[in-house]
């Protein structure tokens, strides 16, 4: 095996964890405190992923794009949870899913009428376009371990927030007793659109990471979503720590398994079939986990702690 390779496979998947983590660590905040199935989480990543894109041009800067793009996701944030999930919340999980749904409608329109049908490639500068070669065969582009670094950066962030402030300390009860934390006299619409405003925010960092590599285009955030509620799942739904090691572990496993399953398959197999097969078997890995975590550990691998 091409050891030079697996390292470049493994860092894609680390980078792959990294943003799935940002998507789900605010998904999972949301679901586990207000008990709020948002389907529209994925609509905030693309959403982020558009306004840093239009602020990249206007202001020649992607950092400084980012830099203002972020506060403007979490205002994003804040008026989805105000005048659509706050109406919602006493309602059922299918009128949530519902409501959520068609706002994944609306905000795809919406950025259908300000951006167009195409996508926004967007420039890096030149210092984020290079190489750095590690040897001579193992060559990493510089912003992969950007992303990477800005990853671990808002992880260690987020769990100094929630495991060391105040507002951590409330969202940590609210995940464990949202009940009590309210009967103690403590603003529950605020911290609940506050938790909104946060989940938005990482969810935009995510989709502005992504969009120089694969572009800011309507619908991005569909297919990520799906994996964010597998990442929760698996990690325990309301739990930093679960999202952050499931996270890595369905990022892993999904790009070793595109890159080296066909591999292990012609072990034991044709060629052809291991070239056929593997795709499929490949695509399903992560689902197949979640069943098994379902099965065996329905609360999830590191559940929150709980009265």
């Amino acid at each position: 095996m091409d050891f030079s390779l697996l390292i470049i496979q493994a860092l894609n998947g680390v980078q792959l964890g990294l943003l799935l983590f940002l998507v789900a660590s605010g998904l999972t905040l949301v679901f586990g405190i207000l008990d709020f199935v948002n389907l529209a989480h994925g609509s905030l990543y693309m959403m982020g992923a558009f306004i840093c894109a239009s602020l990249t041009f206007l202001f020649g800067s992607f950092v400084l794009a980012v830099l203002v793009a972020l506060p403007l996701t979490g205002v994003l944030g804040f008026l989805v949870e105000r005048f659509v999930a706050r109406p919602l919340y006493d309602r059922d999980h299918l009128d949530q899913v519902l409501g959520t749904f068609g706002l994944i409608l609306v905000l795809d329109t919406l950025a259908h009428l300000i951006w167009g049908p195409a996508g926004i490639a967007v420039p890096l500068p030149g210092w984020l376009q290079g190489q750095i070669a590690m040897s001579e065969t193992l060559v990493i582009p510089t912003f992969r371990l950007v992303i990477i670094g800005a990853g671990l950066g808002a992880a260690a962030g987020l769990f100094w927030l929630v495991n060391h402030t105040r507002l951590g300390m409330l969202i940590r009860a609210g995940a464990s007793n949202r009940t009590m934390v309210s009967a103690l006299g403590i603003d529950i619409q605020t911290l609940f659109a506050l938790v909104f405003a946060l989940g938005a925010m990482l969810a935009g960092l995510a989709g502005m990471l992504i969009a120089p590599i694969t572009e800011a285009s309507i619908g991005m955030g569909n297919n990520i979503i799906i994996t964010a509620f597998v990442v929760i799942i698996v990690g325990g739904i309301g739990s930093m720590k679960g999202a952050f090691i499931a996270a890595l572990m369905i990022g892993l496993i999904d790009t070793m398994g595109r890159s080296f399953l066909d591999d292990l398959f012609k072990l034991f197999m044709s060629s052809d079939a291991a070239e056929n097969s593997a795709p499929a078997v490949s695509a399903m890995l992560i689902y197949i986990i979640m069943a098994l975590v379902l099965s065996l550990r329905p609360q999830g691998l590191f559940p929150p702690r709980t009265r």
